[in-house]
């Protein structure tokens, strides 16, 4: 009993320290996140030391487990690595948002014929209009003096319908011969065609809100900003969020990045560009000769030159667009595979972090794709070392006790968990986090290997968009790697309980089962992203606004650009289908009601229904269909999730692991 205790002292140290620091400080104070991001690098410091001297020198070398002994100790050094670059990154914190403030007033102070001129460019290729449409009609609602500001659609489909609703609209379409270098080439001819001071980017099928300009030009300010990144949000569900059947309580896979991580780089000046929803400087564009087009990935390139040249990259962690996240997982998996291989690209070329001529040596260090290269290897590793040890008997160190693993691994884990948990409340949960990362795995970790060898094998390739998931799918190559190895983890459990079959002895056992229990489940939850879910393209925003339907009043629940829920009392009747519905700001628009319906929370004790909701169905056109578009995608609402249920979390993980769903309003 004592020695248990004396093993868990280390542990309950983590957790009183955690208990009396963090949680009684402000996760937004630069000295919190130092002094704590020091006490967690401390605690790794301390297993990584022990495992050193304790578990890999006193390993005799006795064949072939000599090697996977130091085999896993290397990706645990890599690991080590990766967590302490993570810890440094995270041990700032910046809030640009009132610098934005006091920039505007001086910004917008000077008269509308002093203000610069913004070329946007919206650089596309197969997209098609239901999409389109509404990033064109945005930026052209952008608030900004309309002789100061030019929208270019740039497209490499050459596409005539494309060209008529530009036309129509007042944007320029902007074609080329051919499609040399995709995006970075298509944007390098818009240069050519252009001559605005700045240039602000959109991807296809994201949506400007209307402040942007008046949040991210005065920044320019200062002459040595030449990109002002903004944070890319969604109108719709991500795959993960839909296949797990948490669309409306866990946050797009993008927010730790976007909330959480990219402000803390802006505190160390080692932002970088993501290629939507930013806005660069043109002399600083000229200055590196256009968008870079030797990566796949042209906008963290864009950043690294502008480095070279003395330029850095800004960070505004406002709400200032909205987009298309992947549709399914086919463009999930499009998206990070490019992302992955343009960032192991930087690695061969002349601006890159190793061969950048203008780079700091912290800059350099900052730049390294370390996450891509070590995390899939790790998530891999976790998988594999307790089944080789239940089928092999193969020790991944010199064990001697169980004391000491959980003395010196178990403060290590709790550490880590607590400081995401404390730092990014609104985004991380241990097990779901694992699993997204898990089930990523299976497909990245090629692709890393793959990019090492040949970085420029594999050609630009268009994250598809627009394609909606309308059918149920199924990614079978990711799932039998999944059930592949919850079944020969399980096998080696299991023979490990018979004493004639067992391949193990000691100790270690314990901890194996362990692990290899969490492991499943991990790969349990994983495999459920491999049943997609159809899901509409359009999805509608929650919102609470008074409107009439045929006279009579109503609160209006959620809007579309097709389809309207109206709560209505329950007396209300309507004469026909064919209704009118007034909406402020817009004409009364001609809508049928196809069904009526009722929410438990809307009946009362005595069995009373309080209200019911019609579902309202429109077909908007030209500038009516645009003003919709500006009402929904400019800034007004959102989808995005504020804090994550965890009761709510995990009552829908179970129920879809037996195939049903249940999603919170």
């Amino acid at each position: 009993m004592v020695q248990s205790l004396l093993a868990l002292a280390s542990t309950l140290v983590v957790i009183a320290f955690f208990l009396l620091g963090p949680s009684n400080w402000s996760r937004h104070r630069t000295w919190a996140r130092a002094i704590t991001c020091a006490f967690v690098a401390a605690v790794a410091l301390r297993y990584l030391v022990w495992r050193f001297t304790e578990t890999v020198l006193p390993y005799p070398n006795d064949g072939a487990n000599f090697y996977w002994v130091w085999f896993v100790f290397i990706v645990e050094v890599l690991a080590f690595s990766e967590v302490v670059l993570f810890l440094v990154l995270m041990s700032r914190y910046v809030d640009r948002s009132t610098e934005a403030d006091r920039l505007a007033r001086e910004f917008f102070a000077r008269s509308e014929s002093d203000l610069p001129t913004v070329d946007v460019f919206i650089p596309t290729y197969n997209e098609p209009l239901d999409v389109l449409e509404r990033t064109i009609v945005g930026a052209l609602a952008l608030d900004y003096p309309k002789d100061k500001l030019t929208v270019y659609v740039l497209d490499d489909g050459r596409r005539e319908w494309l060209r008529t609703f530009c036309e129509g609209r007042g944007a320029i379409h902007v074609t080329r011969s051919d499609n040399a270098h995709a995006k970075a080439g298509n944007m390098n001819n818009g240069l050519a065609v252009s001559s605005g001071d700045f240039i602000a980017v959109f991807d296809a099928d994201f949506v400007p809100y209307r402040n942007f300009l008046r949040r991210t030009l005065p920044f320019f300010s200062d002459e040595t900003i030449g990109i002002v990144q903004t944070p890319q949000h969604f109108f719709n569900v991500d795959p993960v969020q839909s296949n797990l059947g948490l669309e409306n309580i866990w946050p797009d896979e993008q927010r730790l990045f976007f909330d959480e991580i990219a402000p803390s780089r802006d505190g160390w000046d080692v932002s970088f560009c993501c290629g939507s929803c930013s806005i660069a400087r043109r002399k600083a564009i000229d200055v590196i000769g256009g968008f870079p087009t030797e990566s796949i990935t042209e906008d963290l390139l864009t950043t690294l030159s502008m480095l070279n040249k003395g330029y850095k990259t800004r960070y505004l962690n406002e709400r200032l667009s909205m987009g298309l996240a992947a549709e399914n997982l086919a463009g999930y998996f499009v998206q990070r595979e490019r992302w992955c291989q343009g960032g192991i690209q930087t690695l061969y070329l002349h601006n890159g972090p190793v061969r950048g001529l203008g780079l700091s040596l912290f800059q350099r260090v900052m730049f390294l794709p370390m996450s891509w290269l070590v995390q899939y290897l790790v998530r891999f590793s976790v998988l594999v070392v307790p089944i080789v040890y239940l089928w092999f008997g193969a020790l991944p160190l010199y064990f001697t006790d169980v004391t000491d693993y959980v003395s010196n691994q178990v403060p290590v884990l709790v550490a880590y968990f607590l400081l995401m948990l404390w730092m990014t409340p609104t985004r991380y949960l241990p097990l779901v986090s694992t699993a997204v990362g898990t089930f990523a795995t299976f497909r990245m970790l090629p692709t890393v290997l793959s990019s090492l060898v040949r970085p420029f094998g594999k050609p630009f390739k268009v994250t598809p968009k627009g394609s909606g998931n309308e059918a149920s799918a199924f990614d079978a190559y990711t799932f039998n790697c999944i059930a592949g190895f919850i079944v020969v983890t399980a096998i080696g459990l299991l023979i490990n309980i018979v004493p004639e079959t067992a391949h193990t002895r000691g100790s270690f056992s314990t901890i194996a089962a362990f692990w290899s229990g969490i492991n499943i489940v991990v790969l349990v939850i994983a495999s459920l992203i491999c049943f997609e879910k159809p899901r509409r393209l359009l999805q509608a925003f929650k919102l609470d606004e008074a409107v009439a339907v045929d006279g009579s009043a109503g609160r209006l629940v959620s809007l579309s650009l097709d389809k309207a829920v109206v709560a209505v009392p329950a007396e209300i009747r309507f004469k026909s289908t064919r209704v009118m519905l007034n909406l402020e700001g817009f004409a009364p628009l001609e809508a049928d009601l196809r069904q009526v319906t009722q929410r438990r929370g809307d009946i009362t004790r005595s069995g009373d229904m309080r209200r019911y909701y019609l579902h309202l169905h429109f077909d908007l056109h030209g500038f009516e269909r645009d003003k919709m578009i500006t009402k929904l995608y400019t800034g007004r609402y959102s989808r995005d999730i504020p804090d994550i249920d965890k009761v709510a979390v995990s009552v829908n993980l179970l129920l879809r692991a037996f195939g049903r769903t249940r999603t919170a309003s």
